[in-house]
């Protein structure tokens, strides 16, 4: 696909990134990548997770170096040695993961860092000077609070504010939206919009094609570090070519979810609490089930307690109070090999450090669950014979794409290594599973096959708890889902049905910023 020119030729050029090489060791990220900003638009620049999108606007940001290649700002060379240097060019950029002082105020982190002022602050007077540049651009946040004391979608805010003070024309937002709910994703499009309105330019960088054909003018895409699309009008392009752009085939994006038909309860979560890494409250008061034959989703916000109650389920996290059953035995504050045994399949976030053996073979690493047992197991011995035959089947039947099953499973890419866990974790028929975001990271082909996967367990009639903070995907997927926030549930809801998705979408985004269901029903926001 080429990059279009008639419709935007008398639009001013502000930044031009040509043949941009960027390379690390083993890996070629960015290969001769050309890139253009318009003045006034908003560009969205999609790729697959590794494809290089972030590496190329790092380069911009003045993070990375390029070892070939030029940018230009207004049509002159610039050389970048630090973000410094590109915030001087007037190109900031707001990264995925926050940089600010929890311990500072709002004003004091807009502040650090810069020249002015040097000897006495004068926080009353900055923190006006705040306040006006955040109701000019619709950034409403209090100057004098400290950041802990924010919501996730309030510290992004401070962010784009300190980019804003500096000065910058051009805002680089990689993946803005990760961390924020559906009411939180609506306003930080009000805030870009308004900001193009007052002759600013956005590069939008995400992986999320509905997000990039809602907000963006113009598409770039890259795909293993080659751009396989350059300044294409969001307008002008189906979500399935940009899907084929991404990842190089045809991807389906309707999935056939049969009716639903739930037996008994397999796991039910008992009022449980537990804490975080760091001793704090992670979980209070926790209780959801799981029939057999559904899947049930858990929506919130990332680090609200989430991954503490897979853990608990999963034997790996201390439960300080209530209880975890399994078809009715007591499984938490048991080990992983209790769980196992008594029918759990469990697909952890964390794929490469606590979902496989990195330095392992493929065949080592979907024997793990069931080595001891025939015919992976003869006499206390392991049958390596019958082990690679067990690989070499499950490599066919899951489409897992390598040469051959003794490859260490760190060479493989995140989707493959991620349907060698589901092939051990689901062959050997569990009667419950509990997957955490099991397509992050993934491409859309990759995240079709995960799915049809999750719902073909559905259909054998296990019980499926799915902990997703892709909305989108719990939405077509589960039958029931849960909301948590700050480690208490928020309410339970149907999907499907009667249930109109604008209305789901409204009540479950209200309860990921911490508003109960019973609240909202008394408010009369849902029937």
């Amino acid at each position: 696909m080429t990059e279009q020119s008639s419709s935007t030729s008398e639009i001013p050029l502000i930044v031009e990134m040509r043949g941009i090489v960027k390379r690390f060791p083993g890996v070629l990220a960015n290969d001769h990548v050309d890139f253009k900003l318009l003045h006034g638009e908003i560009h969205g620049l999609l790729g697959e997770n590794g494809a290089g999108k972030s590496t190329l606007m790092n380069v911009l940001a003045g993070l990375y170096r390029q070892e070939v290649g030029t940018i230009f700002v207004n049509g002159v060379p610039k050389v970048f040695s630090s973000p410094r240097d590109a915030i001087k060019a007037g190109i900031g950029m707001v990264h995925q993961h926050f940089m600010l002082v929890p311990s500072q105020t709002v004003t004091e982190n807009i502040l650090l860092g810069l020249d002015e002022p040097r000897f006495f602050l004068r926080l009353p007077e900055y923190d006006s000077k705040i306040a006006e540049l955040g109701e000019r651009f619709g950034l409403k946040v209090d100057p004098r609070a400290k950041i802990w004391q924010l919501s996730v979608g309030e510290q992004q805010r401070v962010e784009i504010l300190k980019m804003l003070y500096r000065g910058v024309d051009v805002l680089i937002m990689d993946e803005p939206t990760a961390v924020l709910a559906p009411q939180e994703i609506e306003g930080l499009f009000v805030t870009l919009r308004a900001m193009i309105a007052q002759g600013k330019s956005v590069i939008f960088i995400s992986h999320k094609l509905q997000e990039v054909s809602a907000i963006a003018d113009r598409v770039s895409v890259l795909r293993r570090g080659v751009c396989t699309a350059s300044g294409v009008a969001s307008k002008g392009v189906s979500r399935q070519e940009l899907a084929r752009l991404m990842v190089g085939r045809e991807v389906v994006f309707s999935i056939d979810k049969k009716p639903s038909n739930p037996q008994g309860v397999v796991l039910e979560v008992d009022d449980i609490y537990a804490e975080n890494d760091k001793g704090l409250p992670a979980l209070r008061g926790v209780s959801l089930n799981v029939r057999a034959g559904e899947i049930v989703g858990v929506a919130g916000v990332a680090g609200n307690g989430q991954s503490e109650i897979s853990q608990v389920i999963a034997g790996m996290r201390q439960c300080k109070q209530g209880q975890v059953l399994l078809n009715g035995d007591k499984v938490s504050n048991r080990t992983t090999l209790f769980g196992i045994q008594h029918g759990m399949a469990y697909v952890p976030e964390d794929r490469t450090h606590v979902g496989s053996a990195p330095n392992l073979s493929i065949t080592d690493n979907v024997i793990m669950k069931n080595y001891r047992k025939s015919p992976i197991s003869k006499n206390g011995l392991l049958d390596m014979k019958a082990a690679t035959r067990l690989a070499n089947e499950l490599k066919t039947a899951y489409d897992i794409i390598v040469p051959s099953v003794s490859t260490p499973v760190r060479l493989l890419s995140g989707g493959n290594l991620q349907r060698v866990i589901l092939a051990r974790e689901i062959s050997g028929l569990p009667a419950f599973m509990v997957a955490v975001q099991p397509t992050r990271g993934l491409d859309v082909g990759a995240i079709e096959g995960v799915q049809r996967l999750l719902l073909a367990q559905r259909e054998a009639g296990a019980a499926v708890l799915l902990i997703s903070e892709e909305l989108e995907e719990l939405l077509s997927l589960s039958d029931r889902i849960y909301v948590i926030y700050e480690g208490k549930i928020m309410g339970e809801v149907k999907v499907g049905g009667e249930n109109a998705d604008e209305m789901l979408v409204d009540v479950i985004g209200q309860m990921m910023t911490g508003t109960p269901l019973e609240q909202i029903q008394k408010e009369g926001a849902v029937a």
